[in-house]
């Protein structure tokens, strides 16, 4: 080696971990600056130091992946479990428990929580933000209820979206490709003195999944628009004005699904489909009072209505009200007789007490009298949620080693619905949460925060964090972490007092022309919090030599007192009975190899046990993605993709992802023209038996022009 020259990588590394004591000063002397998240402790913080394992999904990722939708974005993230329910109905779930919905993770846009709590769920193909108006992802992996309350039990999605005043100019892009794919986006961009603008439009359209177990046509296609306007104003030099207002609406076609309880019936209706329009504002003043301490006060409203009429066909006595005295009664009994009532019209009602037989021969008079007649009428299962949310957050550097943020929340949360509620439900929730950094020496920072929440309908609760961090240098740490978190049933969970109201019907039920349908489901009304506990272990490094960074996770995470049956109207009986736990290791790695060249991996292997099998059954116990991202000049771009578990409610996937792009100079101007090819590894339906496509690929084309 000759003299001057820089010793080897590995010299490095084992120069940059294995320092002793006495040099600890010259590794905390560092002039390059360390990337920052803001979505694990409301702090702005750098990896190394964040309580918990972060993945940050940046734009260049976003753009060479080359997915339509955030749900798939999803799949980057170690211990994502992604599914579909159908084609337009995305899956997301932190480790797994339930597929069908979202109910133990947090997702934001800008701070703003997109879950709704009337029917407990995030409706994924539904999120009203274009993939272009996406700046980065940032998911926290763990609870993080400390920091956002309810919901956040395990883990938070924040979708933040690009400044204002970094989307200057015109953008103009369309998709097209195979299964009906028809995308479009346009934004223009702009800013004046104290000012800036971005107002983008955009659309999404696909035909969904191909046919379902039976070879059938799966009706399943979506076709939505969606409008977004961020202003952001400078009104002093430590005073700032940021408002947003979005609109989204689309429809998304449903299969018919019902099935009549009652024998004979041949009539149905086609379809069940859903028109979704979704609105959105929000406003943020931010205030600097000095530089070691800054507020802001964010307001916001969002509705949700989601339009959904089907017609539906069964047995004139289903409306029979001695039918339904019988299975407010008893539904075991009441379903037994109304699916097998041909077998009891000859020897008359089964065994049952005195009440629950008279009843029942009564039916089966009717059942005799004509009562088994083909009736029709049209169900509204309409939805319109609204939430209203007030958020005042104060941030303040106490001294040179120690920062404390801590705030307050207010929301109220409406559900409105015939079918689901009878009528209006609403709920009103208080928080108030803290987190505390205390740098206690160069290389130890200790972190605690608390959060307590009080809902109207359940109760109060305190939850606690508690982390440390050895930080061998700013660039690598170890870390330990204890947190608890809760999460309250929603409405729809606790309270839904479902059944349905037929209109129109043909002929006319019992002389009426609109009538209740038999099944009636209330909530139980008394559902308790349920409560997880949680351990990590982890490590985050950076090796700037080598452009890798690297987290590794080790965690064990118990989960009691959790409802896990499945929201339905046929006998619903939700109950804190069940319990989960999960334990195993989550790595991810982000290699810049060169100028030209990004490599990424992720691998999670989750061990999970579950009282309920419906919970164990949408964990997948290895899974993981692997991706290259290549520069190879000229305006020349490409990347590749891979994707896989190893059985996701009993299904395997795996799938490769190829983009190439060419970005071409026309003047001022500049023109991208992209195309992606996905090709699946496996020959099994996604998630559920339904969801099959006739071709394992797809692929599809873009061409974005910015000026």
């Amino acid at each position: 080696m000759s003299v001057g020259s820089p010793p080897p990588r590995s010299s490095l590394l084992l120069a940059l971990l294995f320092s002793p004591v006495v040099l600890a000063d010259d590794l905390f002397i560092d002039s390059e600056a360390l990337p920052q998240v803001l979505t694990a402790t409301r702090l702005k913080q750098t990896p190394a130091e964040v309580p918990g394992s972060m993945t940050v999904l940046d734009s260049e990722l976003i753009n060479a992946s080359g997915a339509r939708d955030i749900s798939e974005l999803l799949r980057l993230v170690p211990g994502m479990m992604v599914g579909n329910i159908s084609g337009n109905q995305a899956a997301v779930n932190y480790h797994g428990t339930n597929a069908t919905e979202a109910r133990r993770m947090q997702v934001l846009i800008d701070g703003r929580s997109v879950y709704r709590a009337g029917l407990a769920t995030v409706d994924w193909s539904d999120i009203p933000v274009a993939m272009e108006d996406i700046e980065r992802i940032e998911v926290f992996r763990g609870p993080n209820t400390v920091s956002y309350g309810a919901n956040a039990l395990m883990a938070v999605v924040n979708i933040i979206t690009r400044h204002p005043a970094d989307s200057h100019g015109t953008r103009l892009k369309i998709t097209r490709g195979q299964r009906g794919i028809n995308d479009f986006y346009a934004s223009q961009g702009t800013g004046w003195n104290g000012g800036d603008l971005r107002l983008s439009l955009s659309g999404q359209e696909d035909d969904g999944f191909d046919s379902d177990r039976r070879g059938d046509d799966y009706r399943d296609s979506r076709r939505l628009n969606r409008f977004s306007l961020a202003v952001s104003h400078t009104l002093s030099d430590n005073q700032s004005l940021d408002w947003q207002v979005n609109a989204k609406d689309g429809t998304n076609q449903r299969p018919y699904t019902y099935h009549p309880v009652f024998s004979g019936i041949t009539a149905a209706g086609n379809n069940s489909d859903v028109v979704a329009k979704d609105y959105a504002g929000s406003v943020r003043w931010n205030l600097d009072i000095n530089p070691e301490h800054s507020l802001y006060v964010q307001a916001s409203a969002q509705h949700w209505d989601r339009q959904q009429t089907w017609r539906a066909c069964d047995a004139e006595v289903s409306f029979s009200p001695e039918l339904t005295q019988l299975w407010q009664l008893n539904p075991n009994y009441t379903e037994r007789l109304a699916r097998n009532i041909t077998q009891f019209t000859g020897p008359g009602a089964a065994p049952g007490t005195p009440q629950e037989m008279a009843l029942a021969n009564q039916v089966l008079d009717q059942w005799r009298n004509g009562a088994n007649r083909t009736l029709c009428g049209d169900i509204d299962q309409s939805a319109r949620e609204s939430r209203y949310d007030l958020e005042l957050q104060d941030t303040l550097s106490l001294s040179d080693s120690l920062r404390l943020v801590s705030g307050m929340n207010y929301r109220y949360d409406r559900a409105d619905s015939e079918t689901y509620f009878n009528g209006t439900l609403d709920d009103t929730t208080w928080r108030a949460f803290g987190q505390l950094e205390w740098r206690a020496t160069e290389h130890w920072l200790l972190q605690g925060g608390a959060m307590f929440e009080d809902t109207q309908l359940i109760g109060s609760s305190l939850t606690p964090r508690f982390a440390i961090n050895y930080l061998i240098n700013p660039r690598h740490s170890l870390r330990a972490v204890y947190s608890e978190a809760i999460r309250s049933p929603d409405m729809f969970e606790n309270n839904v007092n479902w059944s349905y109201q037929v209109s129109n019907l043909r002929p006319s039920a019992y002389g009426q022309s609109s009538a209740r349908y038999f099944v009636k489901t209330r909530g139980p009304g008394d559902l308790d919090q349920e409560h997880m506990r949680s351990r990590e272990l982890g490590y985050n490094g950076y090796f700037a030599e080598l452009g890798l960074a690297v987290d590794v996770k080790l965690f064990y995470d118990e989960i009691t007192g959790m409802i896990s049956e499945p929201l339905r109207n046929n006998q619903y009986i939700a109950s804190n009975a069940n319990s989960s736990r999960f334990r195993g290791t989550e790595t991810q790695l982000d290699w810049r190899v060169s100028r030209a060249d990004r490599l990424r991996f992720t691998y999670a292997f989750v061990d999970a046990e579950a009282s309920n099998p419906l919970d164990q059954q949408f964990t997948s116990r290895n899974s993981g993605s692997a991706g290259w991202l290549r520069d190879w000049g000229h305006g020349w771009n490409s990347a590749l993709f891979y994707y896989g578990d190893n059985a996701l409610n009993g299904y395997r996937f795996e799938r490769v992802d190829t983009r190439i792009a060419k970005r071409i100079t026309l003047g001022k101007a500049q023109l991208q023209l992209a195309g992606v090819l996905q090709q699946r590894l496996d020959h099994e339906p996604t998630t559920f038996v339904d969801n099959n496509y006739d071709e394992r690929r797809v692929m599809y084309f873009s061409a974005e022009l910015e000026f």
